[in-house]
């Protein structure tokens, strides 16, 4: 008779359609939870991972948390060793504490007609127009039940009317008749518009059912607006990435969930650093003057500002500055005072390239941290 063997998950068959981090945090909060943590389960495999393989892997498991499951159950192998059977507990366990090592789900290899073809449908649109992929993508938030906590949803035991989703966006954008979408009749303010409002309109059900009688079909509830805001400034994020747009969702600071332009790695972290880092009290001073600086519709003037309102931090921190710059403390200073970027006195200088000012809040930005 041989020994037991413990049985690893295999992830080669899985791929992630989500950011690895929130996959995790939801799975483990689904671990957390009470009752049928298995329907949750299976819902958040249903929309994170690809296909249903690791739903049927799953439910191929026996549940240890039935009254006549067998909690060492093994089965023989052909040589003569034993296999420990996971249940399925320890299997979603180890998915979730695994969930950084799955593999992102890939776009298919281009096909004939994009290989050969010269890009565009029949109608002369391009094959991959941006407003239109945007369109499938919110029909597919809705789809999974992310509209409902806003827009409500149809059942046939509840004949109540359900809101008017038109009005609740044009409440927000000032633009009537903009639902069910119509992305052939966005101009780029409104499409640009829809973004941001939808960002704040989504919200993930953490549970559903289905519903039997007249096959009503699925219906939605537990709603949380924070892994679902996630979710889609990622995959809206990506969208705009492939289309060659320089705009992306900020994903934290007072333009939380606005399009912003979309900096090189050093800024954003940079950015990222100043927005978590700054002392109390100036947080607030910091996040005005990083909204102004990288807003879609940023102009040379703003961009001044924003140096303007760090500046003025800086000067309240100059002692401790001093402290730790030594005498590069002195040249900090004199790129706000000597420049044509606060005072604007006749005597500054004003002959440099406006590129400079996507810089200029830069050092400020990390010396506000002191």
């Amino acid at each position: 008779m041989g020994d037991d063997v413990v049985v690893s998950l295999d992830l080669s068959n899985y791929e992630l359609l989500w950011p690895a981090p929130l996959f995790v945090s939801e799975g483990e909060r689904v671990l957390r939870s009470a009752g049928s943590w298995q329907d949750r389960a299976i819902w958040l495999m249903t929309e994170a991972l690809s296909g249903t393989t690791a739903v049927a892997d799953f439910e191929d498991l026996p549940n240890h948390t039935a009254p006549t499951a067998d909690p060492w159950a093994t089965t023989a192998t052909g040589w003569g060793t034993k296999r420990a059977v996971m249940d399925q507990h320890d299997w979603f366990t180890e998915l979730i504490n695994r969930g950084s090592e799955l593999r992102h789900a890939a776009a298919p290899r281009p096909y004939w007609p994009q290989r050969r073809g010269n890009g565009l449908a029949h109608d002369g649109s391009t094959a991959r127009d941006t407003r239109r992929d945007f369109a499938r993508l919110i029909g597919e938030f809705a789809d999974n039940g992310y509209l409902v906590e806003m827009f409500g949803e149809e059942c046939v035991d509840d004949p109540n009317d359900l809101p008017d989703a038109s009005e609740a966006i044009d409440r927000r954008l000032g633009i009537p008749h903009l639902w069910p979408l119509a992305p052939e009749t966005w101009d780029e303010d409104t499409f640009y518009g829809l973004i941001e409002v939808f960002h704040d309109l989504v919200s993930r059900p953490r549970m559903r059912r289905f519903h039997n009688w007249n096959m009503c079909g699925w219906h939605h509830s537990e709603f949380h607006n924070g892994p679902a805001r996630v979710l889609y400034r990622w995959k809206v994020n990506q969208l705009l990435r492939e289309a060659g747009i320089e705009y992306e969702l900020a994903a934290e600071g007072e333009d939380l969930g606005r399009l912003v332009a979309v900096t090189d790695d050093a800024r954003s972290q940079l950015v990222h650093r100043a927005l978590n880092d700054s002392p109390p009290d100036t947080v607030a001073g910091v996040r005005h003057a990083i909204a102004l600086y990288r807003g879609r519709d940023t102009s040379a003037e703003s961009k001044r500002s924003a140096i303007f309102n760090l500046a003025r931090i800086l000067e309240e921190r100059r002692a401790l500055i001093k402290e730790h710059l030594g005498k590069d403390e002195g040249a900090l200073f004199e790129i706000a005072n000597r420049f044509d970027l606060r005072h604007r006195k006749a005597d500054q200088r004003g002959d440099y390239d406006e590129a400079f000012l996507d810089w200029g809040p830069s050092p400020v930005m990390v010396d506000t941290r002191l």
